[in-house]
């Protein structure tokens, strides 16, 4: 579905990791963001801004976007099944996912709008390169 942002915030783009600005098209689309053949397997809706180019984000970073929300933290183990979530503000979800992502039994968390169920983003241990 086309939509017009129609408020500088609510219009969370999966692709950009930013909020669209008042008057930006975006699609609105289902995303496979759990496609893991576990109980937890889950599609839910994502905005796309027209246009949007992939976020780079730094090593223990988190999207200013989320830190404007309420946000379902949800982290998962390397089965793919849910063992800790939490809804909170925005601005705690660093904190958490460094607690989460010490823990080596921890695989990856995902966050969504707590409010509107919007998929944000994954989130997962920096890669080191090897050489």
């Amino acid at each position: 579905m086309r939509r017009i942002a129609d408020s500088a915030r609510g219009f969370p783009c999966r692709v950009s990791l930013r909020d669209a600005a008042v008057g930006e098209e975006l699609l609105l689309v289902p995303y496979w963001h759990q496609p893991a053949a576990s109980p937890y397997r889950a599609c839910g809706p994502v905005f796309i801004r027209r246009g949007a180019m992939p976020a780079r984000l730094a090593a223990n970073a988190v999207p200013p976007y989320v830190a404007q929300r309420l946000v379902s933290v949800r982290a998962y183990d390397h089965a793919d099944c849910l063992v800790a979530a939490e809804v909170m503000e925005g601005v705690q979800v660093g904190a958490w996912l460094g607690g989460q992502l010490d823990d080596p039994g921890i695989a990856y968390a995902h966050l969504h709008s707590a409010r509107h169920g919007c998929y944000l983003c994954h989130a997962g241990r920096a890669r080191t390169q090897v050489r």
